[in-house]
This record gives structure tokens, C-alpha cells and sequence, in this order.
């Protein structure tokens, strides 16, 4: 299958701490990554590198064919195919659900409104919030707000989503809704990178488990060998612990 994200050898240090000590992974196109370890060990750092927000320092990132060099500025030719999913939902506060999936395709790559609102109320009834749409976020619950983000993203038509612990910051009620939304994304053959502890979200949807700590991948599996044959005492304690904790996958 043809690669979509590649990063050879990537590294990323803040000041002395060194994150990445030079990450190779590669996601072809329609493939589904979840990528799970403990906190601090470069997940989020990993796949903000991938779309620019965060520089890498050395190494190969290339996206849809596209390398990223900041000296050259591709930068925003990479954002413009990739999607991005937050912990925090980042939705414009005066603007409906509606306005904050069309104002990027409006403004940003000049589609025609009437267009751009019909693929944005087709979005959101994706993402099963269509009742929603003249809602501000404030009216909206953690959940119907995570769904407007994704619904925003892909309002883009992004080549690859990413999404960086996107139940994290929601009421444990309402991470169901936002899985099931990503689900659905899933089943139309969305590229996805996805960084979380809902193992049974990786279980049900990944393609394959990466296991990162201290920067480094620790094990590359498809979910059952994941689940069933944990690559060493580090990633059995990180599955020991998911389960304790949440009760889940």
C-alpha cells in the first residue's frame, strides 16, 4: 500500500530533554494506527511533529508525497492535508457548529458558501449531531463539541486525521459518543493516526498497536497479538494498569 505519513529518524528535544531520539514509523494510506504508552512518552509530541505544529529538529517527515521543511515553508502545504483533533475541542466560541465546520473551507480554501454548508450539515449528520448545528458551543455538551471538531476537521477533506486523546477531556458519559463518531469515520476509509488509552477503541478499530515510551516504539502489532502477546514487562504493566483504571478493552 502506498505510504501516506513517513518520518525517518525524527527527533525533538525541549531544551536538554530529549522526546524523540529519532522515531521511525510509516502509515499507509487507509490504515488505521492507534498509538497508546505512558504519559511523557512522545505520543502527542510525535504526531504534532507530523502536521508542523510542533518542529522536529532532525530527521525525515514527509506527508501525501510532501516533505516538511520549515526553511522552505511547507508547513501549510502539509496542514492542508492533515486533520486534527485536540484534547481540548478549540471550537470558535461566537460561531455555531455550522460556521465553525464552513469558515476554514470558506475562508481558507474559497469554496462557495451554499457548497461549503451542505458538506458541513452533511459532516455533522456524520457525526450524528445534525440538530445541532445553529447551536454555539456553549449550548453544546463536551461530547456534541468534540464531534463539531471532527466534523470541523474533515470539513477540509484532509488526507489523514489525527486525533491526540480526544475522550481525554470528556465526562466518562459522554466518551462513547465521540468513539462512535470516530468509528464511523473509520468505516469510510479515513487514513487515522490515533493517540488514546481506549483500548477497546484500538481493539475494535486499529489496524495496528504502536507502544510508545521515552520516545521509542516498543512494540508495532496487530491488535490481537498486541492484546495477546505483549512485547515485555513494560507494555504488560501499561495494559495491567488501562485496565485497572478504566475497566475497558
Amino acid at each position: 500500500m502506498t505510504p501516506v505519513v513517513t518520518m525517518k529518524g525524527v527527533r525533538k528535544s525541549y531544551g536538554p530533554v530529549l522526546v524523540l531520539p529519532g522515531l521511525d514509523l510509516t502509515v499507509a494510506r487507509g490504515e488505521r494506527v492507534v498509538i497508546c504508552g505512558p504519559s511523557g512518552s512522545g505520543k502527542s509530541t510525535a504526531i504534532a511533529c507530523i502536521n508542523g505544529l510542533v518542529p522536529h529538529d532532525a530527521g525525515l517527515i514527509k506527508v501525501d508525497g510532501i516533505e516538511l521543511d520549515h526553511r522552505r515553508g511547507t508547513a501549510p502545504d502539509i496542514r492542508r492535508r492533515v486533520g486534527m483533533v485536540f484534547q481540548s475541542f478549540n471550537l470558535f466560541p461566537h460561531l455555531t457548529a455550522l460556521e465553525n465546520c464552513t469558515v476554514g473551507p470558506i475562508t481558507v480554501q474559497r469554496r462557495p458558501k451554499p457548497e461549503a454548508e451542505a458538506e458541513a450539515m452533511a459532516l455533522l449528520e456524520r457525526v450524528r449531531i445534525p440538530e445541532q448545528a445553529h447551536k454555539y458551543p456553549a449550548e453544546l455538551s463536551g461530547g456534541q463539541q468534540q464531534r463539531v471538531a471532527i466534523a470541523r476537521a474533515l470539513a477540509m477533506r484532509p488526507r489523514v486525521m489525527l486525533f491526540d486523546e480526544p475522550t481525554s477531556a470528556l465526562d466518562p458519559e459522554m466518551v462513547n459518543e465521540v468513539l462512535d463518531a470516530m468509528i464511523g469515520l473509520a468505516d469510510t476509509g479515513m487514513t487515522m493516526i490515533v493517540v488514546t488509552h481506549e483500548m477497546g477503541f484500538a481493539r475494535r478499530v486499529a489496524h495496528r498497536i504502536l507502544f510508545m515510551d521515552r520516545g521509542e516504539i516498543l512494540q508495532d502489532s496487530p491488535p490481537e497479538a498486541f492484546f495477546a502477546h505483549p512485547a515485555g514487562p513494560r507494555v504488560r504493566e501499561f495494559l495491567d494498569h488501562v485496565r485497572r483504571g478504566e475497566g475497558r478493552g
